[in-house]
């Protein structure tokens, strides 16, 4: 599975401030989460030196989970239980083996009590699938993900921006890494900016220990007796939160050394060869501004995450609100469900799936200055 690059904020509609020659109203902060730790003073990387040493620091965590670089067969075993309330597919328990043979590629199994079951090998520019659906669901999606790249591999242009900040977190002093394009707002007076991933990872070890890809949604690691391979080292467990809410636990099992792989468990039978499988892409990030009105004086704006899966066909499933409580949520996941994220594909290129966010952004008014409310 890819690894998820920084997340590219695309404007896609909205009222054109800019052309009314005001300064957009400012930003809401964040919500509070138990998991985010961004709360004190945060600093830009804004010296080469000094973004190096950021990006080190990201390599260091990232190379952690890159089992495949390491030259060694193996065999990962992984359990973990999806409790979305319905909000996403597949709640319940889940089984997911991987094994992967240098020079062969990788093969990975998934079951579910829920009725989803597939089996996917990879190797070179193939991908081979055969289960219940050609569409990886997202929370198979998302526990790949938190074990094999969670961690953006960033391709910094001069307009990216990177910021840190520390914080103290289970006796231990983190770094926080914030990550954005150059589009990013700087609305936001304090605090985490809407717009930003972020990356909390223990400098000593050099350990990822929280990583959020969008406020409201959250991984916490945990490496009590955790797994390692060569000079790599897995989480032992893995929780995953939305809004406050635990929707995943996951478990890595075992990881062991494969002495003696089968090669023909890494090549697809006939069944499975006329099944081209989808990748797994970069996720995306959009914002959507809409407004009815120029904002007044003391006008707010509040933003809603939402969270889902692009498919191939560019549309956004499994989506939902990664700030449930806010009255917004419902209108914010209708606004992303009709939206439109197909983008063109290289000539013989393989189908795509990707995590997606859309950032829906509403004005909210000050009712003591908008003419339109009453006083």
């Amino acid at each position: 599975m890819a690894s998820q690059s920084i997340l590219r904020l695309t404007a896609i509609a909205g009222f054109a401030l800019a052309g009314l020659g005001q300064t957009p109203p400012p930003t809401v902060p964040v919500p509070a989460d138990p998991l985010e730790l961004v709360t004190g003073s945060i600093q830009t990387v804004d010296t080469p030196q000094a973004r190096t040493a950021v990006l080190d620091l990201l390599n260091r965590a990232r190379n952690s989970y890159a089992l495949r670089t390491g030259g060694i067969a193996y065999d990962l075993k992984v359990s973990f239980t999806v409790n979305s309330g319905g909000r996403s597919q597949y709640d319940g328990d889940w089984q997911m083996e991987e094994m992967f043979m240098p020079g062969q590629g990788l093969r990975w199994t998934a079951t579910s009590t829920a009725g989803y079951s597939a089996t996917a090998i990879m190797g070179g520019k193939h991908v081979y699938t055969h289960g219940t659906t050609n569409i990886m669901p997202l929370r198979l999606q998302e526990a790949r993900s938190a074990l094999f790249g969670p961690i953006a591999t960033p391709n910094f242009t001069n307009g990216d921006v990177i910021r840190t900040s520390t914080a103290a977190f289970n006796g231990m002093q983190l770094t926080c890494v914030l990550l954005s394009g150059k589009n990013n707002s700087s609305s936001v007076t304090s605090g985490r900016r809407w717009e930003e991933s972020e990356e909390c990872i223990d400098p000593q070890s050099g350990l990822l220990m929280v990583h959020s890809l969008a406020p409201g949604l959250y991984e916490l690691y945990d490496y009590a007796n955790a797994p390692t391979l060569g000079a790599h080292k897995l989480p032992h467990s893995v929780t995953i939160t939305e809004g406050g809410k635990k929707v995943m636990a996951l478990e890595v099992n075992s990881l062991t050394e494969l002495t003696t792989p089968d090669a023909s468990q890494f090549k697809p039978n006939a069944q499975m060869a006329n099944e081209p499988g989808v990748a797994v892409a970069q996720a995306r990030k959009a914002s959507v501004f809409y407004a009815s009105s120029a904002p007044t004086e003391g006008a707010t704006i509040h933003p809603v995450c939402v969270f889902g899966l692009i498919t191939p066909s560019g549309q956004l499933v499994e989506a939902h609100s990664l700030q449930p409580s806010d009255p917004n949520s419902d209108a914010a996941v209708q606004t992303a469900e009709h939206m439109d994220f197909r983008m063109p594909a290289p000539m013989g290129a393989l189908p795509e799936q990707r995590f997606g966010f859309v950032i829906v952004k509403f004005l909210q008014q000050n009712r003591n200055t908008d003419p339109g409310k009453e006083r």
